[in-house]
């Protein structure tokens, strides 16, 4: 035991870790645990973690419904942005933690807590993006990090202590993944998954149908943007939160969103994992194909251009940086009129844009038109070709006389 702590307010989800955290937190450090569980959509029945909280030896469980927050705060900002780390990744675990770390603080204040306390890893990414938010909104909080300090260092060694204390955990030797879910996606480490040569197996996909027996009618729908957020579809208007659960309910039936990646850690090590983002692969579409008619061309390339910025931003937990928060405004600024509607066709796993429109359109028929127009001359091309060709025509003759 490396401080003394006297309450402490445990990031808990229900499941193997956190569960034995709750209870290794009391008898490690004789102290008070009051949990905190943010209902972010996932799959799980948040009454059963309260009482499991309650039974394990909380002496205060906060459930916390932060649904709308998270999807308006949080998801909707990155996707104004297109962030995707390292081309694959929609960053659905990367994109909760700032959150959880907010609220967690928060009720550390209410409660008089000196400490806080989460189940990540020494080994992985969560422990940086918990503790840097938490660093970030409370530079004098305590904080536990129990795989850093206690020998149980395997899964297997915790459904052990599980066993033992009679902790009612999810996970078992069979199925010994380590999975995080929210209303943007579902993410599964651990296991078989540890070989990338090992295909992920069919059983362990919770939120979407396997693409070849998705149906076999093509479902269209429309998707509308309002200064870069999604507020209707098929012109039914939703709360951010209401659009989300909707988007996956459509990429769940139709098998969008699978991906088996290997990404870089932020600790150093590359990982294995397998994730579904069924709503968020088609607002990532949508949005993209919403933002080609909508943006001009330099601005779009400049705001790309800080994409991998960004998400490496969001991926390693500086949600709270000072960097974070001017690249967010100069991304919004980008987003004042991307404004109208795309269509899109879901058909066993893909995603197809077949039609945008918006009154803010930069997109011009008469100008892009292959038939007879009198706004461009075909003639003009040829010194516009020439001036971009200068430097090129002095390269080649400075390598022919070289030569």
């Amino acid at each position: 035991m490396s401080k003394q702590v006297d309450k402490v307010v445990l990031a808990y989800s229900g499941g193997l870790d956190t569960s034995v955290i709750l209870r290794w937190l009391i008898e490690t450090y004789d102290c008070e645990v009051v949990t905190f569980s943010a209902d972010l959509g996932q799959v799980d029945d948040m009454d059963q973690v309260e009482a499991n909280a309650y039974k394990t030896g909380a002496v205060k469980a906060y459930v916390d419904d932060l649904r709308e927050e998270f999807v308006r705060d949080f998801v909707f900002p990155a996707f104004r942005a297109n962030a995707i780390y390292e081309g694959t990744y929609l960053l659905g675990t990367s994109i909760a933690r700032p959150l959880i770390a907010k609220r967690q603080i928060e009720i550390a204040a209410a409660e008089g807590a000196d400490a806080v306390s989460h189940g990540a890893t020494g080994k992985g990414n969560d422990q940086v993006r918990f503790e840097l938010g938490y660093l970030a909104l409370n530079p004098q909080i305590k904080i536990i990090a129990p795989w850093r300090e206690w020998d149980l260092n395997s899964r297997t060694a915790l459904m052990a202590f599980a066993e033992k204390h009679g902790i009612d955990v999810p996970t078992t030797h069979h199925k010994p993944y380590s999975t995080d879910g929210n209303l943007l996606h579902i993410s599964y480490e651990g296991g078989v998954l540890e070989d990338p040569w090992t295909a992920p197996p069919e059983d362990i996909f919770t939120l979407t149908t396997a693409p070849r027996e998705a149906p076999d009618a093509p479902e269209t729908i429309e998707v509308t943007f309002a200064a870069g957020n999604p507020v209707a579809i098929d012109g039914e208007t939703l709360s951010p939160a209401a659009m989300l659960t909707r988007l996956n309910q459509l990429g769940s039936r139709h098998g969008i969103g699978r991906v088996d990646l290997v990404e870089n850690r932020f600790v150093g090590m590359k990982s294995r994992g397998v994730y579904e983002t069924p709503g968020g692969t088609i607002l990532r579409t949508a949005h993209m194909a919403m933002e080609s008619i909508t943006l001009d061309r330099e601005v779009l390339y400049l705001r790309d251009s800080l994409v991998p910025k960004y998400a490496r931003l969001i991926y390693n937990g500086f949600w709270f940086s000072p960097e974070m928060m001017i690249m967010q405004q100069m991304i919004d600024q980008t987003q004042q009129n991307v404004s109208g509607v795309v269509r899109l066709v879901l058909y066993k796993g893909s995603c197809q844009v077949t039609g945008r429109k918006s009154a803010h359109s930069l997109y011009r028929e008469d100008f892009a038109t292959f038939e007879d127009d009198d706004v461009y001359s075909h003639e003009d091309a040829e010194g516009f070709i020439r001036l971009n060709a200068l430097r090129l025509r002095i390269q080649s003759m400075l390598a022919n006389k070289q030569g």
